[in-house]
Formats: C-alpha cells, structure tokens, sequence
C-alpha cells in the first residue's frame, strides 16, 4: 500500500462529517415513543445510516486486528448498543470469510455527565481491575467522545494492565472547544457540539429507548433535568 492509499485509509476511518448547520430530519419522517414528541427537535442521525456505517467500522476493525482474538471493552451505559451491533457485524464477516475474529466482550461503566454538562470527574462504577486485559488484543467501544478527557483517563487506567495494543471505536466525536489531541482510531461520525439522545446515549436515563440519535429539545431537558 503507497502512502498516499494508507492517508487515505485512514481518512475514512475518521468518520462522516455532520457539519455544524446541519438541521437533521423532521420527526414526520420517522417513527419514534410518541411520548417523546416536544422533547426532541429532530431525527439527526437516522437508525439505518447508524447501522450501515458501523458495518462499514467492522470492516476496518477486521483489517487492523491481525490476530483471532480480541477483547471488546464495552462503555455503558451509552455504548451498548453500539457495541452489540458492532460485535455482530464482526462475526457475520467472519463466518463469510476465511478468517474468524473471536471477540470476548467485557463491560466496565464509567459516570461523568451531570444533566448536559461533561464533569472534570471520571467515576468506574463497579470493579476497577482489569487485569484480564493484560497481553490482550482490546478495542474499548464508547458510544460519544467530547473534550476527550473521560477517554484519555480511562486509556491511561486500562495501560496499567498492559494491554498488547489498544484501540478506540467511538459511534460519534464531537468538535468542541478545548479538544484534546484525538484518542479515537475508529469513527462513525463526527458532529457539531450538540446534546444529542437516542440510540442508547441518555440524559438524565431517558431516552435510551429511541432508535435514531435525536437532538433534544428545551423541553425534554427542562422535564428531565435533575
């Protein structure tokens, strides 16, 4: 592969770019919990295109773990379903190809969000060790990345273990302010600093039953805010 084939490789690992003036799709568009109707603005990024482009990050994924064993490092809550649908597009391009990448998925939780707001914090809920890691082939899954700094901190705790490499599979990353340098080898998409909602990813642990990623409304974040 030329140099020039390599950049461009990885390019399209960076993710689609939603650029900032972006309206998303009418919610007339799409079905979606009807109680949620004033709580969101907009269908943003529709079921189905989510599904595709994590089909698309298996690929890579296949590509880039040379070995027959890997251990998937689920977030949660957020990055569950994410992680299971990137799990099972893995196995299906295994069991229709000439090589299996068996995964072994853990989950660890990790809080840093109070409402809307990214918190300084990093809290592993649960148990810390990861000891299991240790020689392994790992790719943390996250559902968002922001300022970075929950990824770095949760990188930095999973090195200690000695990992034999470590790679990053984040479904959006936001442009914001005071970003650190990127952490994230496979992205879905990248996207404007919005509060978005749905596909797993809450506010406040509404919302997680939408299946298209949604901007909330004004409303939906006075009625739930705590």
């Amino acid at each position: 592969m030329s140099a020039a084939e390599d950049v461009d490789k990885i390019g399209l690992k960076r993710g689609i770019v939603i650029k900032d003036d972006w309206p998303g799709y009418s919610l007339d568009l799409f079905t979606y919990p009807e109680h949620y109707h004033e709580d969101i603005e907009n269908v943003y990024i529709p079921h189905g295109i989510i599904k595709n482009r994590i089909e698309r990050l298996a690929h890579y994924v296949m590509e880039d773990f040379d070995e027959d064993k890997m251990v998937v490092l689920c977030v949660l809550k957020g990055g569950y379903k994410f992680c299971v649908d990137l799990v099972e597009f893995i196995k299906t391009l295994g069991r229709n190809s000439n090589r299996y990448l068996e995964t072994r998925v853990e989950f660890i939780r990790l809080k840093s969000y109070l409402n809307d707001q990214s918190t300084e914090d990093l809290h592993i809920v649960g148990s810390s060790d990861l000891s299991f890691l240790r020689g392994k082939s790992v790719l943390i899954v996250e559902a968002i990345v922001d300022t970075g700094k929950t990824m770095k901190a949760l990188l930095k705790h999973v090195e200690t273990f000695q990992p034999k490499m470590v790679k990053v599979a984040g479904l959006l990353v936001k442009r914001v302010q005071n970003m650190t340098d990127s952490l994230t080898d496979y992205i879905g998409f990248e996207i404007p600093n919005r509060f978005v909602v749905g596909y797993a990813l809450d506010y406040n642990e509404y919302f997680r039953d939408l299946n298209h990623i949604c901007v909330i409304s004004k409303t939906g974040k006075l009625k739930y805010k705590i």
